[in-house]
């Protein structure tokens, strides 16, 4: 049953909400609850006279007092758990608590904490949010979706918690993944919180660690795979464009087999994203389009080396080429400046593990004819670096060190300002430190990272390094895929996002060294990303005839800002 609708007076022109629930029941509602806040009005007519005390506060006094219990927590798991029971509890007040201190806690909801979280989230379960699909309930989906207490969805993140970051198969303990996305959703891009949903498809798991736990709480038995796991997936689709035909869905954290072939198989079919292949690498390419400006260079005067080929490292790929593309190179132009490394070294053509995406990307065995290797069955990274002169490396492979400091200072032979953007999450995991490359580079490297990472004082001077956040992509993204009502989302709205992004950066921001704004910009930064994505839908023909005023009016004015709405009592016609 829904619980609540939206509504305007059409006397006053009031927006408010029209109540469903009564007494406890609203209380128990996390777009409901405002706990001390509720009026004396309110509190009468909606049936909570008595359930409160007396003391009518604001939502300013309560941030203070929840930012005060917040505070008494005495690690960064503590601190998720805590913010998840808020959110759990008032979605405004988590949401108002979560904008003010956004730099602080988005490592907590998000990067690098919720990777923690997911690998004990059987452990630290407290209240379900969001909705489970299984190969028993799939024929239910309907009932489940029309069961929701929410008044409409517009937004759908799901996962089948197959690749979690960089920590592998979580099964449904990776429900912590489309959360996490909802929230950075409504505090990054504004979408209100009550027309999102996170999904995870829970199809079992092959991690012998969850089979094994007697608290896991998903399915306990072998992923399914082929012809049965599509179907369940087709199934899932269907559901959605039969009960939220205008919505968006995200895919998150498939495995590469699988991610691929949603994002081809669905692309056109349903208004939906692949955010590791498309949001990251979008937002590489908004990072190094700053780097560019800075060093005064072009794509096509660098050399490329990129470690790790799956739905990241593959997406990065394809936008770095795109640029290049861009730029007047030919395709084979662009292949020789793009060196592709994963599990069995140098992607080259012929290679019998190559999959689709990735053949543009594989060098010509020509290319390679003279390296120096120091073995001739394979060519590593090392033999790369040596041999291809990079000026740009790029790793997302979950491999911390990787960019030892030999191939740092290799790479710094080549360029007075390489590039590095070490990508993978969470902290742990990354290839290297920020201050690694800093110290190979006397100062002089450009440098994005997968999670944050401490400013360093060099010789006198604050080096900043960018968190490379999708963050900076996805919501606004979303945001103006949803406002400008586009049948689709192309691969030239994620280029114009990616311009937009980098075109945010100051220029006192470069000389500080950072690749992308600053996170307390980031609501703005979805404007400007929203706002680029509806002119392209509208000049390619997939999207709303709005004038640029009007779109970047009614992106404003979608942009949800938390507080508390009034509250006016109805009945339910469900």
């Amino acid at each position: 049953m829904k619980t609540f609708g939206f509504k305007i007076d059409p006397l006053t022109g009031e927006d408010y909400y029209e109540v469903y629930v009564r007494g406890r029941q609203l209380l128990n509602d996390s777009h409901l609850n405002k706990g001390s806040a509720f009026t004396k009005e309110e509190r009468l007519s909606l049936e909570l006279d008595g359930m409160l005390r007396p003391g009518i506060g604001s939502l300013n006094t309560q941030v203070a007092r929840v930012y005060e219990a917040y505070q008494r927590k005495h690690d960064d798991l503590e601190r998720y758990i805590y913010l998840a029971g808020l959110q759990d509890r008032s979605e405004p007040l988590f949401y108002r608590l979560l904008l003010e201190h956004l730099e602080e806690m988005v490592p907590i909801v998000y990067t690098p904490t919720v990777g923690q979280a997911c690998m004990q989230m059987s452990h630290i379960q407290r209240r379900y949010r969001g909705v489970y699909i299984t190969p028993k309930n799939i024929a239910n989906i309907d009932q489940i979706f029309q069961g929701l207490s929410q008044p409409q969805v517009n937004l759908i993140v799901v996962t089948d918690g197959e690749r979690i970051l960089g920590l592998g198969d979580l099964g449904s303990d990776g429900m912590g993944i489309p959360v996490g996305k909802v929230s950075l959703y409504v505090a990054a891009g504004g979408v209100h919180p009550a027309v999102c949903l996170p999904v995870t498809l829970d199809v079992g798991t092959n991690n012998p660690r969850l089979l094994e736990d007697p608290l896991y709480l998903g399915i306990r038995k072998p992923r399914l795979r082929g012809t049965e796991y599509e179907d369940l997936v087709e199934k899932f689709i269907l559901g959605v464009k039969r009960n939220f035909p205008s919505a968006l869905l995200q895919w998150e954290d498939f495995a590469k087999q699988t991610a691929f072939k949603n994002l081809d198989r669905y692309r056109e079919r349903i208004l939906s994203f692949n955010d590791d292949i498309q949001g990251t690498g979008s937002t590489a390419l908004a990072a190094l389009m700053t780097a560019m400006r800075i060093k005064q260079s072009r794509f096509q005067d660098e050399r490329f080396v990129i470690v790790g080929m799956g739905q990241a490292g593959t997406g990065i790929a394809m936008n770095i080429r795109a640029m290049l593309l861009e730029e007047g190179l030919s395709n084979e132009e662009a292949r020789k400046r793009i060196f592709a490394v994963d599990m069995q070294g140098l992607l080259l053509e012929g290679d019998p593990l190559l999959e689709g995406p990735q053949e543009p990307l594989a060098q010509r065995r020509a290319a390679v004819d003279g390296w120096t290797l120091d073995d001739p069955s394979r060519i590593g990274l090392e033999d790369v670096v040596r041999n291809a002169h990079p000026t740009v490396l790029i790793g997302v492979t979950a491999q911390p060190g990787l960019f030892s400091e030999a191939i740092l200072a290799e790479t710094a032979k080549h360029s007075p300002r390489p590039i590095v953007l070490a990508l993978s999450n969470p902290t742990h995991k990354c290839e290297c430190s920020p201050e690694a490359v800093w110290q190979a580079t006397d100062g002089k490297g450009l440098v994005a990272t997968g999670s944050p990472f401490d400013p360093v004082d060099w010789k006198g001077h604050k080096l900043l390094s960018s968190q490379c956040n999708n963050m900076y992509i996805f919501p606004g993204v979303g945001l103006g895929a949803l406002v400008c009502k586009a049948s689709r989302v192309t691969d030239a709205m994620f280029l114009a996002a990616s311009k937009a992004i980098s075109e945010f950066v100051t220029p006192a921001q470069e000389d500080m060294g950072l690749l992308l704004p600053e996170m307390k910009d980031i609501r703005a930064v979805s404007v400007a990303v929203a706002k680029a994505v509806g002119m392209e839908a509208r000049d390619s023909g997939l999207g709303r005839l709005l004038e640029d005023d009007q779109l970047e009016y009614i992106v404003n004015r979608a942009q949800w800002t938390p507080r508390y709405a009034s509250y006016r009592p109805g009945i339910s016609r469900e």
